[in-house]
């Protein structure tokens, strides 16, 4: 099943996609998509439901970002092999772990905005994952029980902030809209295998990531069970989970985005994000 929210920034409301690719209105029947709500059974009830009785929702309606009102917003670094080589960077013995403020989370079209300052704005397309029930202390046989679904997120990050200036990553990855996420939570059933998925990102229309979650140093259920050893995943929680190699930072030379660039981004199966970067 895929689920999303839709309509204008601080007021989207829940839906889904049918079938045929319509938007169904679920509002009377869940108040929002929040960590309230996004638990692995209260999808399952809404999976079981018959859409067809649905409002459909007008195509051309903003999407936001696919969790609302999020309490943690986790990331992985250097969590692709090819990645860590184009950084110049060893191979982590364990996950690098860092979070993003949650008020960087914006929808999945919404415009990239640049920090006064920024120079070296850059993009990164990753799988997001989205946990399902209270996670603590569980084996890598059991993490994927706990996801409530995955989505497409756009790591945007600004690497002056983050590498130049001393103290801890979140600097780089919090401004404002940094956080596309979305359209959708794609439901655990539908995804398959998550360690078996193209990731693509563009900009200005040539393709600098394409690469695949095989590539990943700590697989899905492996950050899962490691991170719950830390601290306890709650529903709602968000984890972007690294991103392949093709950053602006490692590019030969380096490049990053300007007012007026579009990004274009995927990963398989869990739909596509568009966003035109402003200053």
């Amino acid at each position: 099943m895929k689920f999303l929210r839709y309509g204008p920034i601080g007021a989207e409301k829940p839906g889904c996609l049918d079938q045929d690719g319509n938007i169904r209105d679920l509002g009377h029947l869940i108040a929002d998509f929040t960590p309230e709500t996004i638990t692995c059974d209260q999808l399952a009830a809404l999976a079981d439901r018959d859409l067809a009785d649905l409002p459909i929702i007008d195509p051309g309606t903003r999407i936001g970002a696919c969790v609302g009102a999020a309490r943690n917003f986790y990331a992985v670094g250097l969590n692709y092999a090819r990645h860590a080589r184009e950084t110049n960077n060893p191979e982590p013995k364990e996950p690098v772990l860092f979070s993003k403020s949650t008020s960087s989370i914006c929808g999945p079209n919404d415009p990239i905005i640049l920090p006064r300052g920024s120079v070296k704005t850059d993009w990164e397309v990753e799988l997001g994952i989205i946990i399902g029930r209270p996670c603590s202390y569980v084996t890598k046989d059991e993490a994927l029980d706990y996801v409530a679904g995955f989505c497409t997120i756009n790591d945007v990050s600004e690497r002056a902030y983050q590498i130049e200036r001393g103290g801890q990553w979140i600097k780089g990855k919090s401004a404002p809209n940094f956080g596309p996420m979305g359209p959708w939570l794609v439901t655990t059933d539908e995804v398959g295998d998550p360690q078996n998925l193209t990731l693509t990102l563009s900009v200005n229309g040539e393709t600098v990531q394409n690469s695949s979650t095989a590539d990943m140093i700590f697989p899905v259920a492996e950050i899962i069970s490691y991170m719950s050893g830390f601290m306890r995943l709650m529903p709602g929680d968000v984890i972007a989970t690294g991103t392949p190699e093709g950053v602006g930072m490692g590019l030969s030379p380096q490049r990053f985005l300007k007012a007026g660039d579009i990004v274009e981004l995927s990963v398989e199966g869990l739909g596509s994000q568009r966003q035109t970067v402003i200053s």
